[in-house]
């Protein structure tokens, strides 16, 4: 009976904690297997009505493909814009986003002021995160 309990207790292991990384990286290959929303419709939702009534002085009606179309179209140019920021990361031989990434990438944006080229703001960019 006592080399039963011994024979029981040997096939229990403990189970390994995954570390953060292990996670990380699966999540990263379960999202981009997936082509599901990022963002919750609804909250998502309110933030569009909350940001139209600061445009109009009533209240505006949306159709849901029309909030689904934005949605669309913000998760992409988020996105896009979290891998511009983790090529910035990489080039500074880093694998950490830092707020200095988001910043160039989002200077580097044809977003700015559309009379300046792309050249000026590149080196406007440089001379102001060096």
């Amino acid at each position: 009976m006592a080399r039963q309990k011994q024979v029981a207790r040997k096939e229990v292991a403990k189970k390994r904690k995954e570390t953060t990384a292990v996670v990380a990286l699966r999540e990263i290959r379960r999202y981009q297997r997936s082509n599901e929303l990022l963002l919750r419709r609804l909250p998502f939702q309110r933030l569009v009505r909350e940001v139209s009534q600061n445009y109009t002085i009533g209240t505006l009606r949306f159709q849901k493909a029309a909030v689904e179309a934005i949605q669309h179209a913000a998760e992409a140019y988020l996105v896009q814009l979290f891998e511009d920021a983790n090529l910035c990361a990489i080039h500074a031989k880093r694998v950490t986003l830092t707020a200095r990434d988001m910043q160039l990438v989002m200077a580097l944006r044809p977003f700015g002021d559309p009379g300046k080229g792309v050249h000026d703001t590149v080196r406007e960019a440089a001379k102001k995160y060096k």
